[in-house]
């Protein structure tokens, strides 16, 4: 069972787990140090009746392991006295409190509040790397006591590191009585280097004092060992420690470490409070193959380690603004009475994943942020050119869009989008509307702001970057708290649609080869070893012929675009949008609008093979179709608007004739044993489109079928709803074996179908199918997952993949109970509405000669190696 993660998005994390230990460490791009380093804790010593009343302990309750022998000189000879059972901790993400009530000096209760600055639309402080430890100290007894508090921190980034030498600890008085050490770690492989700030802030009834250096053997000057006795003796150090300068680099196989003590006297029923703060700047980050950035931390504090000491006393100067935003975000959501409680807790918990997931945060603005090794070819990408007529970028009025492409509208596949009828709407004139309280529009949050690009990874154990079929899940949450942040991975995979990669890579599966990336095709991921400028780390199969990416990516771009109402990102990704719809046209085998699935696992189900027309595809498609058509009318793209609609109205008569059997719509179309599974995953289409503001796909009967019988089978035939959603379900109640995907739980999925479940008012259902997620991962009856939860499992118990992505998606269900203002009043699409359109025109890629080229040209991808061809 893990705990809270420390720190903040971009740049690095650690995770403390409940019993205090720090563990999980994420400070280097795709790695993930398990192990805890035990040096690194809080303790406390207390003196009462002029010394004749003594308690010293680690504050780390329970057992632990790799302890050695109370006799070494390390740290088995601290007192690891608290046994727990006068411990409790608690979490509500970004913060978490310890209380110890009575342990180790039953008359003093001491508690500790962790804060990481996680504050929503605040695009400065919460890319911070820093955390704060708030201690109350509570005199429950009739003398005075003298309590210290004690902070210890190893030169560690997790795993042997401490153990590669050339690390230096100095100590340091900042302002503002903040004081402490800085431990300067000298990364192995090349990495950049990272100095750690541990520090505590010194008030009038405060002392801070350090020891910058002892060691964990019987050869260090200081010792662990002698560390703890001074402190038992003195409750402090030495004044004159902070005079020492900087330490000689430490040898291989040697172990630094350093020390700060807050101590403070605490009257008979009196109170007193001491923080503490860590904090590390690790300016550059580093890819595998050479590329290499500036955090965006480094935007505000410069580029040079020594920044830790700014950034660690910034933390102890501002964490009560940090909590005071914090609980104006929170209070709406855990005073809604509405609500259960388990969810409110894990609502807010299961955000630890955008600290926790490998997340990087880079400064995209840094003139020297970008060093790309020239060992790769380039990859081209195609530049379109757009016009919005009369610039009407202020959403006052409808806009006129008009679209070239500088090698011709049909390079991607050949063929536009091809017209299956005709249908007549008038165009009307929208005005774009403002946000409610928790999203805000551009304008609130200045415009032309740079906020740098993003990556987090698919999971801890599947090392890919912003994996897109799982982003879709995952980004409502991204949407909600941070959505300049999720229009600029947009972005990122708006450009990527339009650039082809050639190089040649084998997939596994199938054993052929492919390119890495195709033009037209959404990539599976932004990459892993070089993010931006190799995609498609993956390569089980080739996911430019998969079936959900590009659809995902048309209704993720236009959620966003609904709901920001920013029209400038809307007309900037347009182009990406008409070619991913056109190079989906291929997949339309039998021309009837719908595309068909080819008999492989070609979509996020990756294990789980589709034959035909499938629910989970088909669905999507016909989402993207209505998502296609509602945002070219918003900009003003009349014809692939009338085009996208008569294309829907065939897809979706053909797709409920292959696949609706009277209550529920058949896995796929084919005639496998699991054809007439009850897939869990089935109206992810629609779920999407409502939860944009657009109309539903299918009548509300077939909806609430649908998702009754998802509810009676999937989630109340698996151990009585207390597991979540199965993924697949036989019609006579018996999970879906035939792969081992069919037969898992997957928690994010679980989460957008309560989601969908709220769209349709089925809101008893609905709480009681993602409860069963709390219940089997968060809940003390259930397996352990707190701050880990995994990406599913099976009925049985068995996990798959911790840390993941997916679970994100339970802010699709808050998305859904308190939409913003912008999806509420967004301009139906009525699909039904058709025009009539020449047999002249039936394909959508127009000839250049036709339309005009008016406007500048979308940004391309600057210093990357991706060239573009304009």
């Amino acid at each position: 069972m893990s705990g809270k993660r420390l720190l903040m998005e971009g740049s690095g994390s650690i995770s403390r787990g409940f019993r205090g230990e720090f563990r999980q460490w994420q400070i280097i791009p795709g790695t993930c140090n398990i192990s805890p380093v035990m040096a690194n804790q809080f303790s406390i010593f207390i003196s009462r009746d002029g010394g004749n009343k003594k308690y010293a302990s680690v504050l780390a309750p329970g057992q632990h392991e790799g302890l050695g022998k109370t006799s070494d000189e390390g740290i088995s000879s601290w007192g690891w006295n608290l046994n727990g059972q006068h411990s409790t901790y608690h979490a509500l993400f970004p913060r978490a409190w310890t209380i110890y009530d009575g342990e180790p000096d039953p008359d003093l209760k001491v508690s500790c509040r962790q804060i990481s600055p996680f504050v929503p639309h605040d695009y400065r402080d919460s890319s911070l790397p820093t955390a704060v430890f708030v201690y109350t100290l509570v005199n429950t007894g009739k003398e005075r006591a003298k309590v210290s508090l004690l902070f210890t921190w190893a030169n560690s980034i997790g795993g042997i590191s401490h153990l590669s030498g050339d690390h230096v600890n100095e100590p340091f008085i900042g302002e503002d009585g903040v004081s402490g050490v800085l431990l300067h770690h000298k990364t192995a492989k090349g990495n950049p280097p990272v100095t750690f700030a541990v520090a505590a802030s010194e008030t009038q009834n405060v002392n801070v004092t350090v020891l910058p250096c002892f060691g964990l053997t019987e050869g260090s000057f200081i010792t662990a060992r002698k560390m703890w006795g001074k402190m038992m003796q003195d409750g402090q150090f030495d004044r004159e420690n902070f005079n020492i300068g900087p330490s000689m680099p430490s040898s291989p196989g040697e172990t630094l470490c350093a020390a700060v003590s807050a101590s403070a006297w605490v009257e008979p029923h009196g109170k007193c409070t001491i923080a503490f703060a860590l904090a590390w700047s690790s300016p550059k980050i580093k890819f595998s193959k050479g590329s290499s950035y500036h955090r965006r931390y480094t935007k505000f504090y410069g580029i040079s380690e020594r920044a830790a000491v700014d950034l660690v006393h910034d933390a102890l100067t501002n964490y009560k603004h940090w909590e005071e935003e914090i609980e104006k975000w929170q209070s709406p959501i855990l005073e809604d009475i509405r609500l259960p409680e388990w969810y409110k807790f894990t609502l807010f918990n299961e955000l630890y994943f955008l600290v926790a997931g490998g997340t990087v945060w880079i400064d995209s603005s840094s003139p020297s942020a970008d060093v790309k090794s020239d060992q790769d070819p380039p990859i081209k990408v195609e530049s379109k050119n757009i016009k919005v007529t009369e610039a009407e970028m202020n959403c006052r009025h409808s806009t006129g869009f008009e679209h070239t492409s500088t090698s011709g509208c049909n390079s991607s596949t050949g063929v536009g989008l091809k017209q299956n009828g005709s249908s007549t709407i008038p165009r009307k004139k929208r005005s774009c509307k403002h946000f409610s309280h928790h999203l805000k529009t551009e304008d609130q949050l200045d415009g032309n702001e740079d906020v740098g690009r993003f990556l987090y990874l698919e999971g801890v154990e599947y090392i890919m970057w912003c994996t897109y079929d799982v982003h879709f899940y995952a980004s409502f949450a991204l949407l909600e708290l941070f959505p300049k942040i999720e229009l600029n991975i947009q972005r990122d995979f708006a450009k990527a649609v339009l650039s082809e990669d050639g190089r040649k890579v084998k997939f596994l599966a199938e054993g052929n080869y492919g390119i890495r990336k195709v033009r037209g095709a959404v990539p599976h991921d932004l990459g892993t070893h070089d993010p931006w400028n190799e995609m498609n780390a993956y390569n089980i199969h080739d996911t430019s012929k998969w079936k959900d990416l590009n659809s995902k990516f048309v209704l993720q771009v236009y959620r966003d675009f609904a709901a920001t109402g920013d029209m400038a990102f809307g007309i900037e990704v347009w182009p990406a949008v008409r070619t991913a719809m056109e190079y989906m046209e291929q997949f339309d085998r039998d021309d009837d609008g719908l595309i068909e699935n080819d008999g492989f696992p070609d979509q996020t189900y990756d294990a789980w093979t589709v034959h035909g027309v499938s629910a989970y595809c088909g669905c999507l498609w016909l989402a993207a179709l209505q998502a296609a058509a509602a945002m070219a009318q918003r900009l003003g793209d009349k014809f692939f608007a009338e085009t996208c609609k008569t294309k829907f109205f065939s897809a979706k008569s053909a797709f409920e004739k292959k696949l609706w059997n009277g209550s529920y719509f058949n896995y796929d179309s084919g005639s496998s044993s699991n054809s007439k599974s009850i897939q869990a995953d089935q109206l992810a289409g629609q779920w999407y489109t409502s939860s944009s503001g657009l109309g539903p796909i299918f009548d509300e009967f077939k909806t609430r079928s649908s998702l009754q019988k998802i509810f009676d089978f999937n989630v109340m035939k698996v151990k009585g709803g207390r597991m979540g959603a199965v993924n697949g379900m036989h019609p006579n109640g018996k999970v879906d074996e035939s792969c081992m995907q069919s037969r898992e739980v997957w928690t994010g999925v679980t989460y957008a179908v309560a989601a969908n479940m709220l769209l349709a008012g089925m809101e008893e259902e609905a709480f009681t199918t993602a409860e069963g997620i709390f219940i089997a991962g968060w809940s003390e009856e259930g397996f352990g997952y707190w701050f880990q939860t995994p990406e599913g499992w099976t009925t049985n118990g068995h996990y798959r993949s911790l840390i993941y992505m997916r679970p994100l998606a339970i802010w699709s269900m808050q998305w859904v109970l308190s939409p913003p203002k912008a999806i509420i009043e967004a301009p139906k699409i009525n699909m039904m509405d058709r025009i009539v359109i020449s047999p002249a025109t039936f394909s959508l890629s127009l000839p250049e000669t036709r339309v005009r080229k008016i406007a500048n040209k979308t940004a391309c991808f600057g210093n990357s190696s991706l060239q573009c061809t304009c």
